[in-house]
C-alpha cells in the first residue's frame, strides 16, 4: 500500500487488512519524522489498524521518490512473502504545495514541479520496482488513485494546471499499465473516491467524523460525501473478484463500484458523489443528495 499513511491510502490499507491481507504500508510520516506535509497521522498506526481488522499490518518507512527505498521495500516483500498480489498507488503528498485558481505564471515554479514528483513519479518509480514481483504469479491487481474519472478529468479544468496534470496522469498511468500487464494476467485500474471525509478535509471544516454533518451549514454539497472506508471496500471488492479482469484499463469511482458490488459506507449508505456532480452541482442546482446516496 503505497502511500497509507492516512485518507484514503490508510483505509484502503484498513479494508484490505478486514479481508485477511498482509498490507505493507508505507509513507514518509512516521512517529519519529513527520513529512513535509506535517500532519500528526503515521504509518505505525495505519499498520495497527490494520492489525486490529484482523490483518497484518507492516508498517515500513519509504519516500517513494527515492529508487533505492522503493526497490528496498519490493526486495523485502519478496523475501518475507514471495509474492504481491496488489499494489495500491496512492502517493499524494502534494496539498502543501498547490496554489488554487491561479494561472501558471502566477503560481511558484517550483513547488508546482514538486507537485507533479510527489504526485506522478512516485507512482512510475513504484511500479517499476513493484510490478515484476506482481505478474510472477497470474491475477495480480494495480490500483491508481487519483480525483476524478476519465471522462470527468478530461472534461473539466481541475482548478490548477499542477493538480489537473497530476490527476489527469494518474489516471493515464492506469490505462498504461492495463496494456502492459494484460499479457500477463493482471489488471490495472484507476480509482477515484467521491468527495472523501479524510482527516485533512474534516479539520478544513472544522468538524469531526460525528459531527461531520455540522460542514453542510457552510458547504451544503458537502452532504454527498463519503468516508475513506468505502474506498477502501472498492479496492477490497476488486481484490476478490475473480473475474476482475473486466476492468482492466477501466477508470472508475467508489460510488459506481459500490453499485456493482454491493458494498456500503460505514453509514450503510452508498453516495455517488461524481455522478451527484455532474448532474447537481455542476449545473448549480440545490444541494439534493435524494438518490445519490
Amino acid at each position: 500500500m503505497a502511500g497509507a499513511t492516512r485518507g484514503a491510502g490508510r483505509q484502503i490499507a484498513v479494508q484490505l487488512g478486514a479481508a485477511g491481507a498482509t498490507v505493507y504500508a508505507t509513507g514518509r510520516s512516521t512517529r519519529a519524522k513527520r513529512s513535509e506535509m506535517n500532519r500528526p497521522e503515521t504509518i505505525e498506526e495505519t499498520a495497527e489498524l490494520v492489525t486490529a481488522a484482523g490483518g497484518t499490518g507492516i508498517a515500513v518507512p519509504v519516500d517513494h521518490l527515492v529508487s533505492e527505498q522503493v526497490e528496498a521495500l519490493v526486495r523485502r516483500i519478496d523475501t518475507e512473502q514471495g509474492r504481491l498480489d496488489v499494489l495500491v498507488n496512492d502517493v499524494w503528498g502534494g496539498d502543501p504545495l498547490t496554489t488554487w485558481n491561479k494561472p501558471v505564471w502566477e503560481q511558484p515554479l517550483d513547488p508546482g514541479l514538486r507537485l507533479l514528483r510527489l504526485a506522478v513519479d512516485t507512482h512510475i518509480i513504484t511500479s517499476h520496482f513493484a510490478l515484476p514481483l506482481l505478474i510472477r504469479t497470474p491475477g495480480g491487481l494495480v490500483v491508481e488513485m487519483g480525483d476524478g474519472t476519465t471522462a470527468y478529468n478530461a472534461a473539466n479544468y481541475r482548478l490548477s494546471v499542477f493538480y489537473d496534470l497530476a490527476k489527469w496522469s494518474v489516471n493515464r498511468l492506469a490505462f498504461a499499465w492495463s496494456q502492459d500487464l494484460a499479457e500477463h494476467g493482471a489488471t490495472a485500474v484507476a480509482l477515484t473516491p467521491g468527495w472523501l471525509r479524510s482527516e485533512m478535509m474534516l479539520d478544513h471544516y472544522g468538524v469531526t467524523e460525528e459531527t461531520w454533518q455540522e460542514a453542510t451549514e457552510r458547504e451544503p454539497h458537502f452532504a454527498i460525501s463519503e468516508t475513506p472506508a468505502y474506498v477502501g471496500r472498492a479496492v477490497a471488492a476488486l481484490a476478490a473478484d475473480e473475474d476482475r479482469a473486466r476492468w482492466n484499463g477501466r477508470s472508475v469511482s467508489s460510488g459506481e463500484l459500490a453499485q456493482v458490488y454491493g458494498f456500503t459506507d460505514l453509514d450503510g449508505s452508498r453516495p455517488d458523489a461524481w455522478r451527484y456532480l455532474v448532474e447537481v452541482q455542476d449545473p448549480g442546482k440545490p444541494a439534493d443528495v435524494t438518490g445519490y446516496r
